[in-house]
């Protein structure tokens, strides 16, 4: 799930992304769904103002670069046998594509445009990153596993991949977070996850979270009542409208106004 000018995308597990107007949220018979033909396991989307181009993960395979209307769709970042990268999450700043994978601990940041690596950031072991994205200070927010402790964190660290502050209190499980750009971070948090078969987390109810820039927990800003008892997976938060796009597993997308807090 991603908005790019006044559309929003909306990926699901099949070769297609659907398109809906931004102002009605209503299906629209000009806005045709794009249909990545090859694409094999997507597991998520972010867009980029700077080229006007979408970013779909393919697990195991790619990052693909779609346009704004669908029309020119490439092969961005092929991942080849003897290499442990797998695309999973994508999150983008100022044209810098920042991919997580699952298989190790590191950070790689590529140039949204021409595909060509910037820097990889490795993590400590015991971080398990499942989602990242670039501060407004530079630095990288990562919403992780914590093998050591058995619980999920939000955690931010330097270029260097040295760790400047945690944020665990309070948070069951968690795969996607966004920023806006005061440094503000939204959690996406399931109340109850498993990770390697384990039951981690005591609440059924899902919220989002959040937390300030030094990754202080300001309130609970979504609650399960808000989410009509799903459990949100995907966040997508537009700082020019101030609206919040939180995405479900299958699919279904609710779209929060956020007020100053």
């Amino acid at each position: 799930m991603a908005q790019l000018r006044d559309v929003i995308y909306v990926l699901t597990f099949s070769t297609a992304i659907s398109r809906y107007p931004a102002t009605t949220h209503r299906r629209h018979r000009q806005l045709a769904d794009v249909v990545i033909t090859g694409l094999s396991y997507p597991t998520d989307i972010a867009a980029c103002e700077r080229t006007s181009r979408l970013y779909v993960a393919d697990r195991d395979e790619c990052v693909w670069r779609v346009s704004f209307h669908g029309a020119d769709i490439q092969r961005l970042l092929t991942t080849s046998p003897p290499d442990t990268f797998s695309p999973d999450r994508l999150s983008v700043t100022s044209s810098r594509l920042l991919v997580t994978s699952r298989r190790d601990s590191q950070l790689r940041q590529f140039d949204a445009t021409s595909g060509n690596e910037l820097r990889r950031v490795g993590l400590p072991d015991y971080m398990k990153p499942l989602h990242a994205v670039e501060s407004p200070t530079a630095t990288f927010i990562v919403d992780h596993f914590n093998t050591e402790l058995a619980q999920y964190q939000v955690s931010e660290v330097s270029t260097e991949g040295q760790v400047l502050r945690q944020f665990s209190g309070s948070l069951g499980s968690s795969d996607h977070i966004a920023v806006d750009r005061q440094g503000n971070i939204f959690v996406a948090d399931h109340g109850r996850g498993y990770h390697s078969g384990r039951l981690i987390g005591d609440r059924d109810n899902g919220r989002i979270l959040l937390l300030d820039a030094q990754l202080s927990l300001r309130c609970v800003i979504i609650d399960d009542r808000q989410l009509n008892g799903r459990w949100p997976q995907r966040l997508c938060y537009m700082d020019k409208s101030r609206q919040l796009l939180v995405g479900f597993r299958g699919s279904g997308v609710m779209v929060f106004d956020v007020l100053p807090v």
